[in-house]
């Protein structure tokens, strides 16, 4: 489908806005989260030119500055509406690559700054994360399994209930599991003891049939909807603080934060978690400040030991 700019400029690719942003989508290797996040964004966006009488295809940085600080006046967080203008400056990106515009105005407006150091999700200490599990046991075996492999191997929610029963696997005598990360990349981690003992009880009951490896009791997919509900009323049963304000990305944070204070090496925590840039990882690690880790005492007792030899 050839994309052009109707007369007067106003967005044309054959049919519907809608049209062109799911050709955008197409060409992006994204899951289907990020796929449904970014057409929201764009729709939004669209939205907001339509009410103003403004041309998508005609706007300029400070148009973008507009939106972006009515973003801001919604109390939404830095990195929620960096989130929105990355996603659609990736649109103007490739309107730019069909030729429907000769620039991105996206790139040269004012997103707010966001701390690759800090983020705003709560995190669970090691006796948060063993109370939380033991409680998911006594709630049954679909719900063990489900926060014991998110715990465990410090997955995305979305790369959870994407699971299939044909992920599972062997290798090199690793009991394994397959998945879609992010970026559409295709990865492969190892079931921890626990994660594999709780996932087989759950099995025994779910049954060996192909599909979706966690069922909701209607035989559908379980989704990332039901699972941040889930992980919030274990919580709450667990007598966990501020449980209201958890979601299982918090796993994820006590995933990393866990890994460095028993010594795992950055680089391999950043693989396990399928981060590009290891500042990423850093940001997930809530203890990297701990002053018990300051490298000055490695080096003072080194010196120490060196002298006394």
């Amino acid at each position: 489908m050839q994309l052009v700019p109707r007369q007067g400029g106003e967005l044309a690719a054959g049919g519907p806005a809608e049209q062109f942003t799911e050709m955008w989508l197409a060409n992006r290797r994204l899951s289907e989260h990020t796929r449904a996040a970014y057409r929201r964004d764009v729709a939004v966006w669209l939205a907001w030119c339509a009410e103003r009488e403004v041309d998508p295809l005609r706007v300029s940085f400070l148009d973008v500055n507009a939106y972006a600080r009515g973003l801001e006046s919604q109390n939404l967080a830095p990195a929620t509406v960096a989130r929105k203008l990355s996603g659609l400056s990736s649109w103007y990106d490739f309107l730019v690559k069909v030729r429907a515009i000769d620039a991105n105005p996206v790139a040269g407006a004012d997103r707010p700054y966001v701390s690759r150091d800090h983020s705003a999700t709560l995190g669970l200490s090691p006796e948060e994360v063993d109370a939380l599990l033991e409680r998911a046991r006594e709630a049954g075996l679909r719900h063990h399994a489900v926060m014991t492999i998110l715990a465990d191997l410090g997955l995305r929610v979305g790369e959870l209930v994407g699971l299939d029963l044909a992920d599972l696997g062997w290798e090199r005598g690793h009991r394994t599991v397959r998945f879609v990360g992010k970026g559409g990349k295709q990865r492969r981690r190892a079931l921890t003891p626990g994660a594999s003992a709780a996932l087989d009880a759950y099995l025994a009951e779910r049954g060996d049939e192909d599909g979706p490896m966690f069922l909701t009791s209607t035989g559908g997919r379980l989704d990332r909807h039901a699972v941040f509900r889930l992980m919030r009323r274990l919580a709450v049963e667990a007598g966990i603080p501020e449980a209201d304000r958890l979601s299982p990305h918090s796993l994820r944070h006590a995933f990393a934060t866990t890994a460095r204070a028993e010594g795992i090496p950055l680089e391999d925590v950043q693989d396990a978690m399928g981060h590009a840039d290891p500042r990423t990882t850093r940001r997930y690690d809530r203890d990297r400040m701990n002053l018990d880790r300051d490298p000055a005492y490695m080096i003072a007792a080194a010196r120490a030991r060196r002298a006394g030899g």
